[in-house]
């Protein structure tokens, strides 16, 4: 790449380069077949070196003087004559020298290669995010928060751009490109073994699809999560094997199925897959009875699906002519009280506002309240510039789609074996999942906790696997929750989940006896996962921890500490 530029700087400067070696070259020439007089007043003739080092300081207007002796008439008339050609040889080169810095083509050559060589210059796993949008820019910060790298593509300037004045604990590379394109996929590491994943989350569904497929088929193993919302494209990216295909108006479908059949797991569900910093709400839960929803576009049908799941009469109100099974649908947009009334508004429980366009959400929202003021709203927020106007409304339950589609990436990013406890914590019932927030929040207070999983492996916690599997040593899954700074006291985190044998269980019990190969998911605070560091990589901790002794595991310290034997 960096010859390449070298090439492309030097064909654009082909006309001034050729015009300066011209001028040095006939300078040099006449200075060397013009006859001067040497001190005895004798002819001489300087050699070529005298004359190029002659040149070499007079037509960069440095200036020295006349060697090694003093010039003839013909001489100096020469050297006028070169210095003047020689400056508009300058002159020449220094213009095409700003033209050519301010040529698009080349500053975006050198934008493509200083990128490569920030990509290359990443060491440690590093994700490749594709479109930086919304969605793409609250995923990139949480993983600067999370400690991950990540590069970026996006054909859009002005999100590059974005990304640059972000305040990032590490730089990431960004480059302006179209995703669909192999070659700008590779120059961004896809093809490098430090590629952890792939995240396809453009606005386009054919530039992720296209990605996902390229990721397929230039490197199999890397994993890909792509956001698409059409059944169609969905159906493609499963026919070959795509990882995770996130349709977050698919998921808030089964989110609000869920707050209808049990508001507690989904309180559950919804803070511990938040973006870092969220707060755990209140329970919302919808009520039962007549819904009036306002739009029925993709994120219209996922909506009146789950509402007639959990049996609920539904009232559709769009601007078209639709004809929608046995649901009575009403022609209107919804921010006029006339089609709002006719739906049944004025008895209804509940309402969705869930056209494209925020502001009409926002009045549909504003005119159903003033027709009912008991009604439970769910506003659907289209982007993030109107965060302000929605916090304002103060709705039930605000649905932002950039929102789902980062906490579902970040959710299979942070630790794959969240989401089997999700699909547990779903099937269990509203006690067992208000019990759960109730155990958390007493540890982690209401932030969302961060999620981990420790594996009793070599890898994973080579100590903690050493002291079981060969010096046959028993540690309960309690123990790992001990502060190794004090053993009397709870590290701020509880398991979710122990996964044995391919079975989970979800909530272990502490006194369960830890086995190698046993993987347990936790959530707590990042002060107690940090601590828990120690306890399964030091063996002295691990010991610790369960009896509350240093055991001294080191030779040197035994012999120091050895009683002295009675004689």
């Amino acid at each position: 790449m960096s010859s390449h530029i070298f090439f492309l700087g030097l064909r654009r400067l082909r006309g001034p380069l050729i015009l300066m070696v011209a001028v040095f070259a006939t300078a040099i020439a006449g200075l060397v077949l013009i006859p001067g007089v040497d001190a005895d007043g004798r002819e001489w003739h300087m050699s070529f070196s005298q004359a190029l080092y002659f040149m070499s300081y007079t037509a960069t207007t440095i200036g020295f003087g006349e060697i090694p002796y003093e010039f003839t008439d013909t001489q100096r008339l020469w050297v006028t004559g070169m210095i003047f050609a020689s400056v508009i040889a300058w002159a020449y080169l220094v213009a095409s020298l700003l033209r050519l810095a301010r040529d698009s083509a080349f500053r975006g050559a050198l934008t493509a290669a200083r990128f490569t060589r920030a990509v290359h210059a990443m060491r440690e796993p590093f994700y490749l995010i594709c479109g930086f949008g919304e969605t793409g820019h609250l995923v990139g910060r949480a993983l600067d928060q999370l400690g991950h790298r990540f590069s970026v593509i996006d054909i859009d300037l002005a999100r590059i751009q974005q990304l640059s004045l972000m305040d990032l604990a590490q730089d990431a590379p960004a480059l302006v490109a179209d995703a669909r394109f192999p070659d700008n996929l590779a120059a961004a590491g896809l093809t490098r073994p430090e590629c952890a994943g792939v995240l396809a989350l453009t606005n386009d569904e054919q530039v992720n699809l296209a990605v996902a497929m390229a990721v397929r088929l230039l490197n199999p193993r890397t994993p890909v999560l792509a956001r698409a919302l059409s059944n169609d494209v969905i159906a493609n990216m499963a026919s070959f094997n795509t990882d995770h295909v996130i349709n977050p108006f698919a998921r808030f479908g089964e989110y609000l199925a869920l707050a209808l059949h049990s508001p507690a797991s989904y309180r559950l569900i919804s803070w511990l897959t938040g973006l870092p910093g969220t707060t755990l709400e209140p329970e919302t839960a919808p009520p039962h009875g007549h819904w009036v929803v306002c739009g029925y576009g993709r994120f219209g049908r996922e909506v009146v699906e789950a509402l007639r799941e959990e049996s609920m009469q539904v009232c559709v109100i769009d601007p078209k002519d639709l004809s929608i099974g046995r649901l009575k649908v009403v022609k209107g947009v919804g921010t006029e009280a006339e089609p709002l009334i006719e739906a049944g508004v004025r008895d209804a429980v509940g309402i969705v506002a869930g056209t494209d366009d925020d502001i009409t959400n926002l009045s549909i929202a504003v005119t159903a309240r003033e027709l009912n003021a008991n009604l439970f709203t769910i506003v659907r927020q289209n982007t993030q510039a109107n965060r302000a106007l929605f916090e304002a409304f103060d709705a039930d339950i605000t649905i932002v789609a950039t929102e789902i589609a980062a906490n579902e990436c970040l959710t299979l990013i942070r630790t794959p074996r969240l989401a089997g406890f999700l699909s547990l914590a779903k099937e269990q019932d509203a006690a067992w999942a208000e019990q759960t927030i109730q155990r958390l929040q007493s540890r982690v207070g209401t932030q969302t906790p961060e999620i981990w999983s420790v594996s009793i492996s070599p890898s994973g916690a080579p100590a903690l696997h050493r002291a079981i599997q060969y010096e046959g040593c028993k540690f309960s899954l309690g123990d790992l929750q001990r502060d190794p700074a004090n053993h009397d006291d709870h590290l701020d985190m509880m398991a979710l989940s122990l996964t044995r044998g391919g079975d989970t269980v979800p909530l272990p019990d502490p006194a369960e006896e830890l086995q190698p190969g046993d993987d347990i998911l936790y959530a707590g605070t990042p002060q107690a996962r940090y601590a828990q560091w120690p306890v399964l990589r030091n063996i002295n901790a691990c010991y610790y921890a369960v009896t509350g002794a240093d055991p001294s595991r080191g030779w040197i310290w035994q012999l120091i500490r050895r009683e002295p034997q009675s004689k």
